[in-house]
């Protein structure tokens, strides 16, 4: 089918009744994506909550015109939602068509019925988001995903009716079977449907051509000389499909796909079209931090280069359907993905969340999954649910994880399915751990006084991968209490990310670890959030607002702990310094696990010289010695002796303090830290100096403070002005401060840790971009971009 975006040319208003029918001024323009929630002013009345960031509900009403062609009449007109949160009702010309409870689902709405053709009709949406909480998490409200308007014959390719597997892999010749959805064909004796596959520079590598005998046609296409798709060398294949009736092409539709083999089992663990591979993976939610829920592509992009930069191959989705662009971004970055559908069953987590629809929505949504994703080679798993609470002894339980796997292989039988089973909170906690605030108990000995395992035994048979969320202390348990069992870490905490790793480097039947979390995010406030009172951030009041830990900042700035898994993973083998604050010496600093000590790369510490300070430094060497201004304050083992952490007393004094790393008694690398001054001039970088126009393409440009001699200044913030001229505009401005109550929509902020990222949208049509950046008592910067 014809397929046009139409995020353009909407208006939208949050007025109700009277108010938004007769007032023209209710309303205004806007283009899509739309998060309505982040320009909101935060509240700690707001009824979501820590949950939502303490950002208010609503609902939000949006119209827009769609002139209908003559020509329209009697063939397929529909509308494709990625994404409304959250009980969206669509109507046309006021008249409800549609309605779709869940807010991550993408779904279609046949409109061919209700316009009127030769004139404009009005489409309309409304986003009601008004029962808090729904969520666990920062949801965003509104249309904050991409709209598009879907054209065909009365003869036509169904909406995600194509359908590419791979069931022969082999570089020397490859076999690609298409199965493609065809409407009203039976109508029509003489339709074929012509299946062409282009390599990556435009080239056919095989083509078939078919009579549309049934409603969904099967074939089969061999490709020689095959590149496979791999997170090495993501090669990607485009099928153009086409539905001709007497020869003439009616209909056509284009599937990117990639050519790649899975396989898994306990003994081998998981391969990558025959090698083994282990999952380095990261958990995300769908904000993106400043910018909240809207899904930009760059955004989407962004997110998952940042991840692969850091080391990782594998991205959970958690715990909902993402966005298409996200997908299209693992596909073409080479990130593998398992790809979540629910965090409810039946038992809510929250008064409003998800379990208030399952029974009757669960099959609608769980295909619209599916069948939207499944030709992504990026794809590796589809996830039935997070910590689904009916897993611990429900009776339901084992018929539900039944009926859900059942379906999933029905529409896709080429992945694995999985779902995130969590400990027993209850029954399994141990307190009393001062460094994370609690910690697991072990396995039971006997198998018979093993709770969980004999609770949960039911919901994971139909599973092909058992997620363990947080479990490491039963990986090898488990081994031989449950022979064939493949296990996925699907959480795992960041401060203990050390022995998460080296079971799942350790043990076959385990096949990858996925943090909690790998980017920070809006809600579920104050996990990460450190105490020196011996309070722990379950719930961090206001104005913490966001999660507070993980690889990455809300802004995509990377922190200690990523500098640390670099060097886990072997991607980095240079030391790394992390210091913590000299006002917090001698005190004990409290946090969940999910959390990092309150350290930062910086040696600036005016007024506490001579004071003492612990210095923490990372290294996977054999030892390492630390330097204060030329003098050696110790040579420790490092690496495997001490978790590759290893800490220092010293005593704080301006200068430069370095890190030396030892293996085998020969030095390997060097970091240094520096004091610097206070700040003296602006710094405006951006991630690329072009974007492109008419589909909001996006910049993100840092703005550091630096001192006389160029150098980040991380202990000093300045209120920070940003301005936007020519064929651009500024979307959002933000930081990592998670107990800021600075809006994330405006031109001013003040910096934390001595930076902030502002987001720049292209406009509709090519030209200069000025970004302009001032703050008192520093001359202004500036940075040209350009819009083409």
């Amino acid at each position: 089918m014809k397929k046009i975006n139409l995020d353009q040319g909407w208006e939208y208003t949050e007025a109700t009744g009277f108010a938004a029918l007769f007032n023209p001024h209710a309303w205004q323009p806007v283009t899509l994506p739309h998060d309505a929630m982040i320009s909101k002013p935060r509240h700690p009345d707001n009824p979501a909550g820590s949950h939502g960031g303490y950002f208010p509900g609503g609902a939000v009403s949006y119209r827009r015109k769609l002139f209908a062609p003559e020509e329209w009449r009697g063939q397929s007109v529909q509308l494709e939602f990625e994404g409304v949160y959250m009980n969206a009702e669509v109507t046309v010309n006021k008249q409800l068509v549609q309605r779709q409870p869940y807010g991550y689902s993408s779904f279609i709405v046949d409109i061919a019925p209700y316009l009127v053709y030769g004139q404009e009709n009005v489409i309309g949406v409304i986003a009601n988001n008004t029962a808090q909480p729904n969520c666990r998490w920062y949801t965003g409200t509104g249309i904050y995903r991409h709209v598009w308007l879907r054209t065909g014959g009365q003869i036509h390719i169904r909406p995600w009716g194509v359908f590419v597997t791979t069931p022969v892999v082999d570089p020397a010749a490859s076999a690609v079977h298409v199965a493609t959805e065809l409407a009203n064909v039976s109508s029509l004796a003489r339709a074929t449907l012509r299946s062409t596959v282009l390599d990556a520079a435009g080239n056919v590598v095989a083509r078939v051509e078919t009579p549309a005998a049934a409603p969904t046609v099967q074939q089969t296409l061999l490709v020689r000389d095959a590149r496979l798709w791999s997170v090495d060398e993501p090669y990607l294949y485009t099928l153009h499909s086409e539905a001709l009736v007497d020869g003439a092409v009616v209909d056509a539709e284009s599937t990117t796909f990639g050519i790649r083999a899975i396989e898994v089992d306990a003994e081998r663990g998981f391969r990558l079209n025959g090698a083994p591979l282990k999952l380095k993976g990261g958990c995300i939610h769908h904000d993106h931090g400043p910018l909240g829920a809207a899904s930009y592509d760059r955004a989407e992009e962004r997110k998952a280069a940042l991840l692969k930069s850091a080391g990782y191959n594998a991205i959970r989705t958690a715990h909902n359907p993402p966005a298409p662009a996200l997908l299209d971004a693992c596909d073409r970055l080479g990130m593998l993905v398992i790809d979540e559908s629910f965090d409810a069953w039946t038992s809510g987590k929250v008064t409003n969340d998800y379990h208030l629809y399952f029974q009757e929505w669960w099959q609608a949504d769980l295909a619209a999954m599916i069948r939207r994703d499944r030709n992504h080679p990026s794809i590796i798993m589809w996830s039935i649910g997070n910590e689904i609470f009916e897993a611990l002894g429900d009776p339901v339980a084992a018929e539900l994880s039944a009926r859900q796997a059942d379906f999933v292989r029905a529409l896709d039988p080429t992945r694995f399915v999985t779902s995130g089973l969590m400990f027993n909170f209850l029954e399994d906690i141990e307190r009393g751990d001062a460094s994370g605030s609690f910690k697991i108990k072990p396995v039971a000995e006997d198998p018979q006084q093993d709770s969980w395992g004999l609770q949960t035994r039911g919901f994971v048979a139909p599973l092909d991968v058992v997620g363990y969320n947080y479990m490491v202390q039963r990986y090898a348990v488990d081994q031989t209490r449950f022979p064939g069992r493949v296990i996925a870490g699907t959480e795992t905490w960041g401060h203990r990310m050390y022995s998460f790793w080296k079971e799942t480097e350790r043990l076959p039947h385990v096949i990858g670890d996925f943090v909690w979390t790998a980017l920070d995010y809006i809600g579920e406030a104050g996990f990460g959030a450190v105490s020196f009172d011996g309070q722990v951030g379950f719930g961090a009041p206001y104005p913490y607002h966001l999660y507070g830990c993980g690889d990455f900042d809300i802004c995509g700035f990377k922190r200690p702990q990523s500098y640390y898994r670099d060097l886990l993973w072997g991607e980095r083998t240079a030391p790394f310094i992390a210091v913590h604050d000299p006002q917090h010496y001698g005190k004990t600093p409290t946090f969940t696990p999910w959390a990092w000590e309150p350290v930062i790369d910086n040696w600036t510490y005016p007024g506490w010289e001579g004071k003492p300070t612990q210095v923490d430094v990372y290294a996977a060497d054999d030892e390492v010695e630390l330097f204060v201004n030329g003098v050696s304050a110790g040579r420790k083992p490092a690496g495997a002796a001490s978790e590759n952490r290893v800490s220092f007393d010293v005593i704080y004094e301006p200068g430069v303090i370095e890190a030396v790393g030892y293996t085998g008694g020969r030095e390997t690398g060097r970091f240094r830290l520096a004091t610097t001054g206070r700040p003296a001039a602006l710094r405006v970088e951006a991630d690329r100096a072009e974007i492109a126009t008419g589909c909001g393409d996006l910049a993100y440009v840092t703005v550091a403070l630096v001192d006389q001699d160029g150098r980040a200044v991380n202990r000093h913030d300045l209120a920070v002005t940003v301005e936007v001229t020519g064929a651009g505009e500024l979307l959002a401005i933000g930081t990592g401060d998670p107990l800021s109550e600075e809006p994330y929509v405006g031109a001013q902020r003040t910096t934390f840790q001595g930076r902030l990222l502002a987001v720049v949208r292209s406009a509709a049509e090519p030209g200069a971009i000025t970004v302009n950046v001032r703050a008192d008592g520093l001359p202004p910067a500036s940075i040209a971009l350009h819009a083409r």
